[in-house]
């Protein structure tokens, strides 16, 4: 961040608000003076990010709150999981988009959220991440003249071949207030034009998430139910398009895992989009190699591998995070990460994308210790929260409630 002594920049002090009630269940009638603010999840990491903001919300009472879940990544299974897992409220509106080419699934969800937009007149839309449900829910609200808050604002790769990078950006060009969890995501809004105003640098909330279920996770020992020791793994997870859907790629990253693998166990919880690319001859060549292929897990037994892992090798954002977090050393399969902030002050160590750079990773043999990222302190829900109370709450609805 720049030394601007002068900004308008909002940075929010920590300090939790309110109670600490772990049920999110909503007890205001719906005919309670209250305005509305909608709430969009379209992926499972924005369960993970949206949870601490709705919590705290709840617990401030400052708004009839409604979840949409568009769809766009669905598993009944795993959906039902990662909401008891979290403790997140049951979405009030399931729009059931499915996949779909990226044009189509925005489309889906630009139709199907202005129906809700009509019914619910909201009188703020928050969404989360970089996904396609996230664009196209941001450019629904902004047509209706609705103020859109993005949680998550400001990452970039600088990689226009992402379609993650794209949604970004015109997700924070279309929104009001722009939520940043590092240095860097107020830089770039800034370099891009956006006033000090509307940035609130607020810190990570999946954090606040992972804080919050940190030690069940660890007693879950989810490593043993793989038959593995702690710290004596190496835990994969690889789901990009740019690495699974080039047969070729996938091949050689195939060949790559079958390397580690003579080295020290290997766990792999293969994302669908992955297993399909492989097929049942490249997860026939894992098994025979020895990598524990398992299905996807919930979020706290995920987050139990995580934590106990030696080493972790990931294309995603968000678990680049959560590693930098728990202490534990991450190897991102990417030419670019959109999260810096893991290289400069995380575990995080970029690999690239050719398969061969997979023969670097290495598991450690120290204690995890977790890295002192600025805010990312587990309070950032409530941070998001307060913004949101000050900007978008009527006052006479707190003369009500009270």
């Amino acid at each position: 961040m720049n030394d601007d002594t002068n900004t308008n920049l909002t940075v929010l002090a920590g300090g939790r608000l309110g109670g600490t009630s772990s049920s999110f269940v909503r007890h205001r009638p719906p005919t309670a003076p209250y305005d509305t603010i909608v709430h969009v999840v379209g992926a499972r990491p924005n369960f993970v990010k949206m949870a601490p903001v709705i919590s705290a919300l709840e617990r401030r009472g400052a708004f009839r709150q409604v979840i949409v879940h568009t769809g766009q990544h669905y598993d009944a299974r795993m959906s039902d999981e990662i909401l008891a897992d979290l403790e997140f409220p049951v979405p009030d509106r399931f729009l059931k988009i499915g996949s779909g080419a990226h044009g189509e699934q925005t489309a889906k969800v630009l139709v199907a959220f202005e129906e809700v937009l009509r019914d619910e007149q909201p009188v703020a839309v928050v969404v989360a991440g970089d996904v396609n449900s996230t664009l196209g829910c941001a450019l629904a609200a902004a047509k209706h003249g609705i103020p859109v808050a993005h949680v998550e604002a400001g990452l970039r790769s600088f990689d226009w071949g992402m379609p993650e990078e794209v949604n970004r950006v015109l997700t924070d060009r279309l929104s009001d207030l722009l939520f940043t969890h590092s240095p860097e995501a107020v830089d770039n809004l800034r370099a891009e034009g956006v006033v000090d105003g509307r940035i609130h640098h607020v810190g990570n909330t999946m954090i606040d998430s992972l804080r919050r279920s940190e030690r069940t996770a660890r007693d879950r020992r989810a490593w043993a139910q793989v038959g593995v020791e702690r710290g004596e793994y190496a835990l994969v997870t690889l789901h990009r398009p740019s690495n699974v859907d080039d047969p070729q790629q996938l091949m050689r990253i195939v060949e790559a895992l079958d390397g580690l693998a003579h080295r020290f166990p290997v766990v792999f919880p293969i994302h669908p989009r992955t297993r399909a690319r492989l097929g049942e001859a490249g997860v026939n060549r894992l098994e025979n190699a020895g990598v524990r292929c398992i299905d996807p897990l919930g979020y706290l037994d995920f987050l139990s591998l995580q934590s106990g892992a030696g080493a972790v090798v990931t294309d995603s954002g968000g678990v680049q995070e959560e590693t930098s977090a728990l202490g534990v050393r991450c190897y991102t399969f990417r030419p670019s990460t959109e999260r810096p902030i893991t290289l400069s002050h995380g575990t995080n160590i970029l690999l690239g994308d050719d398969p061969a750079s997979l023969a670097e990773v290495q598991l450690v043999d120290w204690e995890a210790t977790p890295s002192a990222i600025p805010l990312w302190d587990g309070h950032a829900g409530e941070r998001v929260a307060e913004v949101l109370i000050n900007n978008y709450a009527l006052t006479q609805a707190f003369a009500a409630h009270g």
